[in-house]
């Protein structure tokens, strides 16, 4: 029996398709099935190849990366990796239903081809495993809660600066799937949030465009975490990728973060146990965690402190992660205090406030 996993190759430059061919025909666990040089040629190929991942380039002559997505996802979902250069469309991809995204190999910038191919491994390992989330069609109500006056939403903005204590902090962390669930959850909450801060497992540069889209999305002010930027409500900070590690500190003035090299925990730099280890330190019972879709368990152990140190614990549910890995654990090791769909995340978060 074949257990390996099918390969699918997008990609229009001859070069980078065959490296990347040549490559995965090395992995014992992987085989190409085939390839195509543009997104017309792959729609009507991947139908009936049937493949278990994708890769694709976003940027491509004729039918866009992103177009082809919006296309084909709702009539094949298929697991997709995007292999981009830093381009603010593979966010606009990823929202089309993409999977996960890996950074192409730039030499003048230290990301070898081995370290390219190392993530795009694992990548596609974990997307062979994971539940493509197909978009709504254009024109249906996707259940964002309306910020008009006399909405549930307005009404609970109107008075959280009062019923919230001025100490309160909430930390989000996520990873494969995690850029479209935590814009869910955000994009849902009031201005006038208590101070928010995000580990999204990302590549250095993205974060920072990752911000700036949520940003011109979301209610909330948000921005990439720079070494010892204020945590305030109604903002929003998201770890920088790159060789730092987020935490959060505190003095007399409240909280802040530190943004420091460090080295890999759980394999990763930005770290969510990390992120997550601090807020029980520094907050307490006045924080709110909340563990979002990604594979393997980081957060889970940092997830556990929060709530040992007092903390109000969120996990998104299988049901609606892209990879429920992450919250799993978080919930085996009894980390989450309640399990919520990525829609509901926010309604439960407010409630607790309104507790608080």
């Amino acid at each position: 029996m074949n257990n390996k996993i099918r390969v699918f190759v997008v990609d229009d430059s001859i070069f980078f398709r065959q490296t990347i061919i040549n490559h995965l025909k090395t992995r014992n666990n992987m085989e190409v099935i085939g390839f195509a040089a543009s997104a017309f040629e792959a729609r009507t190929k991947i139908p009936s190849m049937k493949p278990d991942v994708v890769t694709m380039d976003v940027e491509m002559p004729g039918l866009s990366g992103i177009d082809f997505l919006k296309e084909l996802l709702p009539k094949y979902p298929v697991p997709v990796i995007l292999v981009s250069s830093l381009n603010l469309s593979v966010f606009d991809a990823l929202s089309a239903g993409a999977v996960d995204f890996v950074q192409k190999p730039d030499m003048a910038k230290n990301y070898s081809v081995t370290n390219f191919f190392s993530v795009l491994d694992s990548k596609i390992y974990i997307a062979s495993r994971a539940k493509v989330n197909v978009k709504p069609q254009p024109g249906k109500p996707q259940g964002i809660p309306a910020a008009t006056p006399g909405g549930a939403t307005a009404a609970f903005s109107s008075n959280l600066s009062q019923m919230i204590q001025t100490n309160m902090l909430i930390a989000i962390g996520a990873s494969t799937g995690g850029t479209e669930a935590t814009l869910e959850v955000l994009q849902r909450l009031p201005a006038d949030m208590p101070g928010i801060v995000v580990t999204q497992h990302m590549p250095e540069g993205f974060t920072k465009m990752y911000a700036e889209r949520l940003n011109r999305i979301c209610k909330l002010e948000v921005k990439e975490a720079q070494n010892g930027d204020r945590i305030r409500k109604g903002l929003v900070l998201i770890a920088p990728g790159g060789p730092l590690q987020m935490r959060v500190e505190k003095d007399l003035k409240g909280y802040y973060v530190s943004c420091q090299p460090g080295e890999k925990v759980n394999g990763h730099r930005p770290s969510v146990d990390v992120l997550f280890s601090s807020v029980a330190k520094k907050a307490g019972k006045s924080a709110i965690g909340i563990i979002m879709t990604g594979m393997g368990r980081d957060g889970a152990s940092g997830l556990l402190e929060m709530r040992n140190a007092g903390a109000f614990t969120i996990g998104q549910d299988k049901e609606s992660c892209v990879v429920y890995g992450m919250p799993m654990v978080a919930y085996d090791i009894g980390g989450v205090c309640i399990q919520a769909s990525c829609t509901n995340i926010s309604n439960v978060l407010l409630n607790q406030l309104r507790k608080m």
